[in-house]
């Protein structure tokens, strides 16, 4: 870790009064009971284990951290929790190409990170410094809102998250305003038109009970240019309760009849798109106590790090000032969080949280496969094309 570093307050209070620290033999018990377990069902499905060890072996490989790359961005979402919660303001960042690359070579000589995520503000729009983060990183990940293309040469193996809010006419009312608040149209199919049949591009969808009726058509469009999909939950950033649904099962019923639909389109597997609209697993309701997308070395997690729920090893988010580390992968604000990465990530670290029955591993498996497809930089990374369009299941 850097020897100055500051530490973000942009977050909320935790309260770790009732995080306690399991007993190691709990602990002890616990750990035997998983290899046993795994042992048992494996006996009685080898494919399962030889999909098992395949996933597990390359996760293990995986080190990553987060980081912004800039507070800069040309759009403003309505939603958007890096703006709504000051995240801009809060850091000066740092321009220097020579600092950055140092930083980045402690990041991976030292702290032994090989993997990064990088957002922003918009990261297509420095992309000098986007070139150092792919040539100091073994796997490359970048958030783009997909107004301003990231061009092939130079970024063959760069994966793309490309944001998408509500799909329909709701993606426009949502992003397509510009810094000056001016609005403008047709964000989405500028995307669209930049990454067609661009193997590195995925939508990360964020879905809306505003926007039920446009999930099918919005998901057509994906499929007809040749990308993927994976959903992720618009929360609703300044209000009471932002991940409050009137009509969850509608939500969900629509979501998961597209997700049969366009099987090979949409990446998200069914027992996530459940948990990330309900916030519910079928052992316990994400939130704090259990996320494992925290910044390890931020010290208003010391208390959660104990209370026995697995995190992400080495994990920290960094602001663009390569200085000050950030309180978790997303806004800081757990009230309402449904980010996608975070709660894949909880289900990811949640193994042995299924494994009661030889379907639940299976189910398991299925998340973590689906999961790592959406890299290209993944050997779970599945190519789709245009020239597929065809194939709906």
């Amino acid at each position: 870790m850097n020897s100055i570093v500051d530490f973000s307050s942009i977050h909320f209070t935790p309260k770790p009064a009732s995080m306690t620290k399991p007993p190691k033999a709990a602990y002890r018990s616990r750990k035997l009971w998983v290899l046993e377990k795994l042992k048992e069902h494996f006996a009685s499905d080898p494919a399962l284990k030889a999909r098992f060890d395949a996933v597990t072996t390359f996760s293990r490989q995986i080190r990553v951290s987060e980081y912004h790359l800039t507070n800069a961005c040309n759009i403003r979402c309505e939603g958007c929790w890096f703006y709504e919660f000051g995240h801009d303001k809060e850091t000066r960042e740092e321009k220097d190409i020579s600092t950055l690359s140092n930083f980045l070579d402690t990041e991976v000589k030292t702290r032994k990170i090989n993997s990064a995520l990088v957002i922003g503000g918009e990261p297509a729009m420095f992309l000098e410094r986007l070139s150092l983060y792919q040539a100091k990183m073994r796997f490359l990940t970048v958030s783009s809102n997909g107004l301003k293309p990231i061009p092939l040469k130079g970024f063959e193996n760069l994966a793309i998250g490309l944001s998408l809010f509500g799909g329909g006419p709701l993606d426009d009312q949502l992003r397509a305003i510009k810094p000056s608040g001016k609005r403008f149209e047709g964000l989405f199919d500028k995307a669209l038109d930049n990454y067609k049949d661009d193997t590195r591009a995925v939508f990360i969808y964020a879905i809306t009970e505003d926007g039920i009726d446009y999930i099918e058509d919005t998901v057509e469009k994906i499929h007809r240019n040749g990308n993927q999909v994976s959903f992720n939950f618009y929360s609703k950033y300044g209000t009471r309760e932002p991940s409050a649904v009137k009509h969850r099962a509608a939500l969900t019923t629509e979501a998961l009849r597209v997700k049969a639909l366009y099987q090979d389109t949409v990446i998200s597997p069914p027992y996530f798109i459940k948990t990330m609209i309900s916030g519910q697993s079928h052992w316990d309701s994400f939130g704090y106590k259990n996320c494992p997308s925290i910044s390890v070395d931020h010290p208003a997690h010391q208390d959660r790090l104990r209370n026995g729920m697995p995190s992400l090893p080495l994990f920290n988010t960094w602001s663009a000032d390569l200085k000050t580390i950030k309180f978790c992968c997303t806004s800081g604000h757990c009230l309402g969080c449904r980010d996608s990465q975070a709660v894949s990530s909880w289900l990811l670290v949640s193994m042995s949280q299924f494994l009661e029955t030889p379907h639940q591993l299976q189910t398991w498996v299925e998340i973590a496969e689906s999961y790592w497809s959406q890299f290209i930089w993944s050997p779970f990374f599945k190519h789709k094309s245009s020239s597929d369009s065809t194939n709906i299941h």
